[in-house]
């Protein structure tokens, strides 16, 4: 707390409980704040959806269940400064009239946990939090909740109905949130890095943040690179960075002698980008015009030491056991691709089951109760098309003779020595 307050913390909340409520929203939807969470749908459009207050409560919901193969930007943003989220969740919280907020986190964290719940004593110590916000007379209570690990709890329907206390399964919309969210109350779901925005917004305001990133996508992004580079880790960027720049801030991959094979823009439920892809913007127009989605920005890189096949497998195998079973559509067709891509990568494949995986993926595709389904069908369908070979080669070759795992191993095997006195 002290470390925040003393680099101006809490001071756009200041600024913010001085401000119309109205004012606060539309700086939102000025600066082109899009949501951080994978969707991109813009943040203060998403507010305005709520309807006009009737008297009763409403709600506030932070997703921070970052549970996306790669993503890793939220939990290192909550450790390194969780104020930044509690002063982001007052503002938007005086902004849309909500009395009580809730934070979703995994319950695997229990160190990040604990972090969050220290920043909130310390915010309720200091009277950023609880009754008579700085003397301004607005109340706000929040609640952080830690989740039992489940991948579709970051959908936000699930993560209300666990929320809730009942088993996160995804729910029919409509309604959507904003109407019947928690509760069946009006309900605003974002993401971590959304709402810890939203201070520096407010501060700098909305045309400082505008300016950076591309005119569709607008202000920065924390880019999480894994995998073959030198140096790995959270990269904060404008929107529309390349990869081709996000690699030489990482010190470039990790052995020049083996190149970049294929790249996740947005985490493992995003169609695969190839070394073609190297100067695409990153951002949310430019990734999809290129066949992808910029999703979480979770970058994970891969060099030519490393099987598609089993890559992909993996992958699906997440899906497969992470599918709450709601849907017949994801419940069924991820066993079945798991099934067949096992089989493929032990090189005991067919030529029909290339063809029957992408029928498979064709027939969950849209089909299935929310985005879970699509996403586990998004990187089989994009390693096929620009991969099919090593597909054809799982009909004979198992993967790990043609690419042994050994030789795309990140850490080297040390021997273990026992030191005694």
């Amino acid at each position: 707390m002290a470390t925040y307050e003393d680099n101006e913390g809490y001071t756009a909340l200041r600024q913010a409980l001085k401000s119309d409520p109205a004012d606060l929203i539309q700086a939102t939807k000025d600066s082109g704040l899009r949501g951080r969470g994978g969707a991109g749908f813009p943040t203060g459009m998403k507010w305005g959806f709520l309807p006009p207050p009737d008297g009763g409560p409403r709600y506030l919901v932070v997703n921070a269940d970052e549970s996306e193969p790669g993503t890793c930007k939220d939990i290192p943003l909550l450790m390194a400064a969780p104020h930044f989220l509690v002063e982001g969740i007052a503002i938007t919280s005086f902004a849309i009239g909500c009395n009580h907020a809730f934070i979703y986190l995994r319950g695997e964290v229990v160190h990040v946990y604990r972090r969050v719940m220290r920043a909130v004593e310390e915010a309720y110590a200091a009277g950023y939090l609880g009754k008579d916000i700085l003397g301004t007379g607005f109340d706000l209570d929040v609640t952080v909740h830690a989740g039992a690990g489940a991948y579709i709890c970051g959908e936000e329907t699930a993560l209300l109905d666990s929320l809730e206390g009942r088993r996160g399964q995804p729910r029919l919309k409509p309604p959507f949130p904003a109407v019947a969210g928690l509760y069946a109350r009006p309900t605003v779901v974002n993401n971590v890095e959304s709402i810890a925005s939203v201070p520096a917004i407010i501060k700098q305001g909305a045309e400082w943040f505008s300016d950076m990133g591309t005119e569709k996508s607008q202000g920065f992004g924390i880019f999480s690179l894994s995998g073959h580079v030198k140096n790995p880790g959270q990269y904060e960027a404008p929107l529309g960075i390349t990869l081709r720049e996000l690699l030489d801030m990482a010190g470039g991959m990790r052995d020049p002698g083996h190149p970049l094979k294929f790249w996740t823009p947005g985490g493992s439920s995003t169609p695969i980008f190839t070394d073609e892809h190297l100067d695409v913007p990153l951002d949310f127009e430019s990734v999809a015009a290129n066949g992808s989605m910029l999703g979480t920005r979770a970058l994970q890189i891969f060099d030519d030491t490393v099987s598609v096949v089993r890559a992909v497998s993996r992958w699906t195998d997440f899906y497969m056991h992470e599918s709450c079973g709601k849907c017949t559509p994801c419940r069924e067709g991820t066993w079945w691709l798991a099934q067949i891509l096992q089989r493929i990568e032990r090189g005991q494949g067919t030529p029909e089951d290339i063809d029957k995986l992408v029928d498979i993926c064709d027939n969950i595709l849209g089909r299935a109760f929310c985005a879970l389904g699509d996403g586990a069908t998004s990187p089989i369908t994009s390693a096929v098309k620009y991969f099919r070979e090593e597909f054809e080669a799982g009909c004979h070759t198992p993967a790990a003779e043609l690419f042994p795992p050994a030789a795309s191993t990140l850490f080297a095997k040390e021997q273990n020595t026992m030191v005694t006195a």
